[in-house]
């Protein structure tokens, strides 16, 4: 008897905490009840056969409405009811993700004397991301050692490394931490942050994309995203460049950051 129902997102995943109302035809509540940590609600009171209105809500979410026939048996069963982020964008589940470097990439891209472009990554970071309840409380961290910097040339390596850029002896990190999080259309987000790179710590906001989510072959979940981001060399104290004809730089003055990120649901990564 009573009423039963599944509050889910629009990928599918649990949402705890979801509030469902009932009101008879004359608006008046006849039951409040609370999802539990799947999702689920099942209130045992029995209702007066007749139709219903269900209304479902959830912190960030936009609220749902539906109708329910209560059959004379008293029960209600109404099904998933499926609640979408308002602003119609999504993230993963509330709780920590961890970065899989494995399966991740942080790469940049600086032109190169006006006419090609010069592409280079990182092949040692570590990062977290902890997803909120109220999204726009997330948070980001990340550390990426400098020293790993790989463009496919040692030589050109060995000079990124050296106190004309990195200077990777003093500055050994580049770590990044977010300030705040706000949508940026479907799926679409901004993350804001603070970058310290080459000792000089500054204000870079994230383009980030939600890709979506799926299991692994090690028994966990998996979230992907992508995001980009454009800095000026010389906002980071890093103003090397060599002029080789007609006030063309060898080294072009912004570099677009790309990354592409896979993340496991968990504080921890599965050992492989």
């Amino acid at each position: 008897m009573g009423l039963s129902a599944r509050i889910r997102t629009r990928d599918g995943w649990a949402l705890p905490h979801a509030v469902v109302t009932v009101t008879d035809m004359t608006g008046s509540q006849v039951l409040r009840a609370e999802a539990n940590d799947e999702g689920a609600v099942h209130d045992p009171a029995a209702l007066a056969p007749g139709p219903y209105t269900v209304i479902v809500t959830a912190v960030g979410y936009a609220p749902a409405a539906s109708t329910a026939m209560v059959t004379a048996s008293g029960r209600a069963d109404v099904g998933s009811i499926v609640l979408h982020r308002q602003g119609g964008a999504e993230l993963p589940p509330p709780g920590p993700w961890m970065v899989d470097p494995a399966h991740s990439s942080v790469a940049a891209t600086a032109q190169h004397l006006g006419i090609t472009s010069v592409h280079g990554r990182f092949t040692d970071f570590t990062a977290r991301i902890d997803i909120a309840q109220d999204v726009e409380k997330s948070r980001v961290e990340a550390v990426i050692r400098s020293a790993s910097i790989d463009t496919g040339n040692g030589m050109r390596d060995g000079h990124l490394k050296s106190p004309d850029f990195l200077d990777v002896e003093t500055y050994p990190e580049i770590t990044y931490q977010s300030t705040g999080i706000e949508p940026a259309g479907t799926d679409r987000w901004t993350v804001h942050g603070q970058l310290s790179l080459h000792g000089v710590a500054r204000e870079v906001d994230l383009d980030l994309s939600y890709l979506g989510t799926g299991a692994d072959p090690w028994g966990g979940t998996r979230a992907a995203f992508k995001a980009t981001a454009e800095l000026k060399r010389e906002d980071f104290a890093m103003n090397y460049n060599q002029v080789v004809q007609a006030g063309i730089a060898a080294i072009g003055a912004t570099l677009k950051v790309e990354l592409d990120i896979q993340a496991v649901q968990g504080d921890a990564l599965p050992q492989m």
